[in-house]
């Protein structure tokens, strides 16, 4: 079984848009946890007072899959082992599995650290003597290994001789730098093994030449039994190796065990996690776990894969917890129509007049700039509309605008005035809100509510604006007289939603967008009555 090394809370908090807090870090941890993987470095309790925390706080916690790591470094040339306070707050750590770096190139021993390359052997046989009684498993981290390699092999071996002799348990090559390639990474290990044959081997790579998933993969096929990685890839300058890809490659396509039986399901859900905590949007097109990974758009595309999902899919979706998705644009075919119709609960054949309106109906939209395959709120509820499904609940008689730019207090507000028809009645309402979008929101919704109180549960999640450039009347809209297209996500405590609006007024565009929103809202509380009457017959 290879074992999963996830350095997330370190590594992947060097990431420069990534600050974990403690809490954050004790979050993560339980959730590798839970996915399986074997060991969890909480980072660098010599380093910062926040590290320090989160080791004290997770010996409260039961973790079932993972053992605890603590990362530091060998100690100060200046000074001897057992007087090093970076080895001392190792040990107070209390974590079970000890990991330290070294030097292993050789232009780092003589012009970062200044000392004679002996001395650095004697460092790293030192700090790992001095470590062995303390850890339950004690790993090497040899730094730069592969760049030293290179340059100079006799002293890079001899670096992992004197971790491999002072007790080391692990040896983990690092291609620091990531700039190696997947052929230097396997001659190197080849050289390794031939060297060292009784040393276990680690893999430590980073993504600077867009290869550090290729490169520990091949690690693995040359003897490594031990991956470090992060979730998602995060990491310093291009990131770590991302154990969202290494993971399903090395079980599904090597058929190398990485996690706990079944655990793998659970893969796309600790990536989304993690992105979450670290306030980041989860990439879309990231392989296995993103949402675009088993998404198909072309209509021949679509059609081969509803005939057979292998034409187009390399592994089952479900294998790593994602989904297929069909979406829908103007390169959409009936059998996109088709497919989608059916997750509504409609059963249609190609030629039926209905599916050939709607698709015409698709791409005269998306001619005109809107994007339904990012709004699928937007697309059920035109499917539904043409079908006679969905009520009118409300309808928007007028809306005005008002931007104060000035205040005496100094914070500018914009406030809305609404007249809203629901049944026979007129609603007329005003509200304020920081900018025209949650002024028109908080508006639209304060005059709505005492009809539909449930609306009381929604907020508008995220609002994007994309410029765009087409043809309008034969000339080229551009600069401030471009059509703008709005996506609106909104949510309740059940699910999430996006929809969409296209005007060249970015006031208008965003009232197609909102006021779909709030219609979807509506229409799905409505199916969650029905489907709940049902049950009750």
């Amino acid at each position: 079984m290879i074992q999963i090394y996830d350095t997330t809370l370190r590594d992947g908090n060097q990431s420069e848009e990534i600050s974990f807090s403690t809490d954050d870090k004790l979050r993560i941890a339980t959730k590798l946890d839970e996915l399986g993987v074997a060991y969890i470095e909480g980072g660098w309790p010599g380093a910062n007072p926040k590290d320090k925390r989160f080791f004290q706080e997770i010996r409260q916690y039961a973790l079932e899959h993972s053992r605890i790591a603590a990362f530091g470094a060998t100690h100060s040339a200046k000074t001897t082992a057992d007087k090093d306070t970076n080895l001392a707050e190792l040990i107070a750590s209390g974590a079970p599995v000890l990991t330290i770096f070294g030097k292993t190139w050789d232009i780092h021993v003589t012009e970062a650290l200044k000392i004679t390359l002996e001395r650095n052997l004697e460092l790293i046989a030192d700090s790992l003597r001095f470590l062995r009684p303390h850890a339950a498993e004690l790993f090497y981290d040899a730094e730069h290994f592969f760049d030293g390699f290179k340059a100079n092999p006799s002293y890079a071996l001899a670096c992992l001789r004197t971790a491999a002799e002072a007790g080391a348990d692990v040896l983990v090559l690092c291609d620091t730098n990531g700039g190696c390639l997947p052929h230097e990474i396997a001659e190197a290990m080849d050289e390794v093994r031939r060297q060292l044959p009784d040393v276990r081997l680690g893999i430590h790579t980073h993504n600077d030449g867009e290869m550090a998933v290729a490169n520990t993969i091949v690690a693995v096929q040359h003897g490594a039994i031990q991956v470090q990685g992060t979730m998602n890839g995060y990491g310093e300058r291009c990131g770590n190796a991302n154990l969202c890809s290494v993971i399903p490659n090395l079980e599904l396509k090597l058929e190398r065990r990485c996690l706990p039986e079944g655990r793998l399901r659970f893969l796309t859900e600790t990536a989304d996690f993690v992105a979450e905590v670290a306030n980041l949007r989860p990439f879309a097109r990231q392989p296995f776990t993103g949402r675009s990974a088993f998404t198909h758009k072309g209509g021949v595309h679509v059609a081969a894969v509803r005939r057979n999902p292998r034409t187009y899919e390399h592994i089952t979706p479900e294998a790593v917890g994602n989904r297929q998705r069909i979406v829908l644009s103007d390169q959409s075919g009936q059998s996109n129509i088709l497919y989608k119709v059916r997750q509504y609960g409609f059963e249609l054949d190609k030629g039926d007049p209905f599916v050939l309106e709607l698709l015409t109906e698709l791409k005269h939209r998306e001619d005109q700039g809107y994007e339904y395959a990012a709004a699928e709120a937007s697309y059920e509820l035109l499917v539904n509309r043409i079908l006679g499904r969905a009520r009118n609940y409300f309808r928007i008689v007028a809306i005005r605008i008002l931007d104060s730019l000035f205040t005496e207090d100094g914070d500018p507000f914009t406030e809305a005035t609404v007249m809203i028809r629901v049944g026979g009645l007129l609603e007329h309402t005003a509200a304020t809100g920081r900018g025209p979008v949650n002024a028109m929101d908080n508006a639209l919704r304060k005059g709505l509510e005492k009809f539909y109180p449930t609306l009381a549960e929604m907020q508008l999640l995220d609002f994007k604006v994309r410029v765009l450039s087409r043809p309008d009347n034969g000339n080229e809209s551009s600069g401030t007289a471009s059509f703008v297209r709005v996506l609106i996500e909104s949510g309740d405590r059940k699910q999430r939603w996006t929809t969409v609006g296209v005007s060249y007024n970015i006031i208008e565009a965003s009232r197609q967008a909102l006021e779909d929103s709030i219609n979807y809202k509506l229409f799905k509380d409505d199916q969650r009555k029905l489907t709940q009457a049902i049950r009750d017959i």
